[in-house]
């Protein structure tokens, strides 16, 4: 799937939640994979939360969890499952994950639809 917005390609399967609707680039599922392989573990997802903090009110958290909670939306991604709190869902609707490896910057980004502002550092959201 290719979004008309920012022409990146999203890959996702069956596995689909339609209350989550965050999406994976193929080069951050293949760095999610990467990862994953190094620590040895299978039973990790990669979560990402929203959560009250920074400058402008808001926060991303991305991180491996092995707990799916109640009212969880998981969606599959091949081999790595991305997981949104039921909390988090309305504030990533639509979000996309990347990972970028150039000189300028090494990461995770997170490119949000809903974020009408971000503060000078680019670490937090409202």
């Amino acid at each position: 799937m290719e979004t008309e917005e920012t022409g990146v390609t999203v890959s996702a399967t069956a596995t689909e939640t339609p209350a989550h609707q965050v999406g994976l680039t193929d080069t951050a599922r293949d760095k999610v994979r990467s990862l994953l392989e190094q620590e040895g573990r299978d039973d990790l997802r990669l979560r990402i939360a929203v959560q009250p903090g920074g400058c402008s009110g808001l926060i991303y958290q991305l991180y491996f969890d092995e707990r799916t909670l109640e009212n969880d939306a998981v969606v599959g991604f091949g081999a790595v499952e991305v997981v949104v709190d039921q909390m988090s869902v309305p504030y990533l609707s639509g979000a996309t994950i990347d990972f970028s490896d150039t000189i300028e910057k090494q990461g995770f980004t997170i490119d949000n639809p809903n974020a009408q502002g971000s503060c000078a550092c680019g670490d937090s959201f409202s």
